[in-house]
């Protein structure tokens, strides 16, 4: 357990204490102090050092308490159907203690409706003599993404609350980077979230398959709007704009524009929409491990024709449908498995094999559209391994899932096209100037005493 000196600054902290105090110094101007209701200007931006010693001027502010040893900094997490007083009471203080220092947090924040994972340091001093409880000398949480809260106790044994909220920015930022790793690993480092990268793959799923075409080293950008903080940390994501990758020496890429209909849809530098009728992969990520044609079969141990493409993947991998349609057949299906297949129109169909379970609410007759998660990869019916059979019919007689000839988007014309244009262009100049467009929001800080 880590020993806590609140009247010894650790070398390595002495040029974020500087920092915290100077912010401290600058409550005359940038906080707004509850007990008066003075509005005041905001704080001057404060970057991760400041923040970070934040927590460590709130304990070292915290005054040595009579008859009680050096504090020690304890890390708590708030555990499934735990409550924040018995959290805290659990960093090792009384009941009534606890119960006071949560009385003071809940001027801040809801302690009643928390979440389990929520975490906080607490400074935990032990009687001098060893005899009667332990003291909390001070506390330190994170509440929102942008919201830190700390609570430190004077010499006289009273509890002071500071909240400090980081300034937030609205903008459009510009990310560009190389594969190393998956496409989620790559972006996460430029400040995209999951689900903006969750939206490219299924994107490009018309155009590349993730297994076999992209290396490391291929470079992608990605314009997205999105919600961050001073110090750099992403919110919240809004809409994706724009997204390239560059992939066997070649770039794709795609903006999106909302049509008249108000669906937003995505379409090339030309105004083609780029949705394919089919998607290329069924399922994120995936890799191709048998092709369609005549093999030995794994279990039957004879050669026949397979008349699909298998794609390895983890039991419990989501299956998508690879374009919108009408579930045809959902159930148990000989040596598929549990079987779906869903009819697209145009004499187009698409079947899913050896799947794990369907997902909600997907059963024949259902409407589904592209990219939607039916179902999920396992390894049912006749199979060696979890994997996903894939199918595709055209009129009736499969057809080889690679390279399939299947019908392509529409195109943009008149005064969409001129919408369009003028969209794409606000997106090139921010491609070209390899910056962000925003608007900041003052950060908000209190000092409650």
């Amino acid at each position: 357990m880590q020993e806590f000196d609140p009247r010894r600054i650790p070398p390595r902290m002495a040029p974020k204490v500087l920092l915290a105090v100077a912010s401290f110094a600058m409550l005359g101007l940038g906080w707004k102090l509850t007990n008066d209701q003075t509005t005041v200007p905001a704080a001057p931006p404060l970057d991760p050092a400041a923040l970070a010693a934040l927590q460590h001027q709130a304990f070292a502010q915290a005054e040595a308490q009579p008859g009680f040893a050096r504090p020690e900094s304890i890390a708590v997490k708030v555990r499934r159907g735990e409550t924040l007083e018995a959290a805290v009471e659990r960093a090792g203080v009384a009941p009534t203690e606890a119960r006071s220092v949560v009385d003071v947090l809940n001027s801040a924040f809801d302690t009643t409706h928390i979440k389990a994972g929520l975490s906080f340091q607490a400074a935990i001093a032990q009687p001098a003599d060893h005899q009667g409880s332990a003291r909390l000398i001070g506390l330190s949480m994170r509440t929102s993404p942008v919201k830190a809260i700390t609570v430190s106790r004077t010499f006289d044994g009273a509890l002071r609350l500071h909240e400090l909220e980081e300034k937030v920015v609205d903008e459009t930022t510009v990310a560009r980077g190389e594969m190393h790793g998956s496409l989620y690993e790559s972006a996460a480092k430029l400040g995209a979230t999951r689900e903006v990268t969750a939206e490219v793959v299924k994107l490009f799923a018309h155009k590349l398959d993730f297994s076999r075409d992209i290396k490391a080293g291929d470079e992608f950008s990605l314009v997205f709007d999105r919600k961050v903080t001073e110090t750099g940390r992403t919110v919240e994501t809004g809409d994706l704009l724009y997204a390239e990758i560059e992939a066997k020496g070649q770039k794709t890429r795609f903006y999106r524009f909302d049509r008249e209909d108000g669906k937003p849809q995505f379409f090339d530098e030309t105004g083609k929409n780029i949705k394919g009728f089919l998607l290329r992969t069924p399922v994120d990520g995936a890799r191709i491990t048998s092709t369609f044609g005549m093999r030995r079969h794994p279990v039957l141990g004879y050669t026949r024709a397979h008349q699909g493409v298998d794609f390895g993947a983890g039991t419990g991998t989501p299956i998508l449908a690879a374009g919108d349609g009408v579930v045809a057949e959902a159930g148990r299906k000989g040596g598929y498995g549990n079987w779906l297949r869903i009819r697209h129109g145009g004499g187009w169909d698409t079947g899913y094999g050896h799947i794990s379970r369907y997902a909600p609410g997907v059963h024949a007759g259902s409407h589904v559209r592209q990219g939607q998660v039916v179902a999920y990869v396992g390894a049912t019916g006749l199979a060696t391994g979890p994997h996903l059979h894939y199918e595709v019919w055209l009129k009736g007689q499969r057809v080889n899932p690679v390279g399939a000839k299947v019908p392509q988007g529409t195109v943009l014309a008149g005064r969409e096209l001129a919408a369009f244009k003028a969209q794409k262009a606000r997106v090139d100049r921010l491609l070209a100037n390899g910056s962000t467009a925003g608007t900041q929001y003052a950060a908000n800080s209190t000092n409650q005493h």
